[in-house]
């Protein structure tokens, strides 16, 4: 396994305002360089909307998965987001995983945000995902999914039979709650012994809601190896160090005792 550059994307949104998300992230992609994955925002192209009924786009013919798609093959690297999808009359918080290729692995979030009425709206997913990409296992998650640490448990054995070395959430996390936020990534990493990627946006969105960001990218020993900061609208690359998560995993084996 060798190391993985992830490129982290801190940006607000505009509101339920597709092609003007569309436009700000090719703006701010214009002068990524090598990596291997772009990670942007929960719901990226409309903000954390409930208004499914007109922001929804079935699989087959998405915008979202379209521009993805295009843009994954344009910068030869890998995204992860999530967007509005319909499928068979139901409405999911849909999270996709595009490839260069074209390729893509959807996850459907598990936990929706009951404070914001989230299940009236949409359907909660039920099946653990995880891709292997450059030969990194990755399990693909969404905001709310950090509050529940036994979705993500991380069983093994020794750092060999490891189910998965990287966490990626995106999120619309307000600034509210942010010390959760903060907190919760740095736990996911430390239990689970993996790298934690965490891309939150900032600014506000149509319901007056503040973002802080504090994305970040935190390692195996549970420390954060990024440097964006908070409220600030910024691209980031960070190498995830193969080498560094073995040692942890061996030299503080403590996943062997679950």
């Amino acid at each position: 396994m060798q190391d993985l550059k992830v490129t982290i994307v801190q940006a607000t949104q505009v509101w339920e305002n597709k092609e003007a998300n569309f436009a700000h992230f090719e703006h701010l992609l214009a002068n990524v360089g090598e990596t291997d994955i772009i990670v942007l925002p929960e719901m990226f192209h409309t903000g954390f909307s409930m208004n499914a009924e007109d922001l929804a786009e079935e699989m087959e013919n998405s915008l979202a998965l379209n521009w993805l798609q295009k843009m994954a093959a344009q910068k030869n690297a890998a995204f992860y987001t999530s967007f509005i999808a319909k499928d068979h009359d139901y409405y999911f918080n849909r999270g996709v995983f595009v490839e260069p290729n074209g390729k893509y692995t959807h996850y459907d979030k598990r936990k929706l945000f009951t404070l914001a009425g989230e299940e009236k709206t949409y359907k909660s997913g039920h099946v653990k995902t995880r891709v292997i990409y450059k030969d990194w296992r990755i399990q693909l998650q969404i905001c709310y999914d950090l509050r529940f640490p036994e979705i993500s448990r991380n069983g093994m054995r020794d750092y060999q039979s490891a189910k998965y070395d990287a966490l990626i959430y995106v999120a619309n996390w307000p600034e509210r709650r942010n010390t959760h936020w903060k907190s919760l990534l740095t736990a996911r990493a430390i239990e689970n012994q993996c790298y934690v990627v965490g891309v939150n946006r900032v600014g506000e969105d149509g319901k007056g809601l503040v973002y802080s960001g504090d994305s970040a990218v935190i390692n195996a020993y549970g420390k954060t190896v990024s440097t964006i900061q908070a409220h600030e609208e910024r691209i980031e690359t960070i190498v995830l160090s193969a080498e560094n998560l073995q040692q942890t995993r061996t030299q503080l084996a403590f996943l062997k005792d679950i």
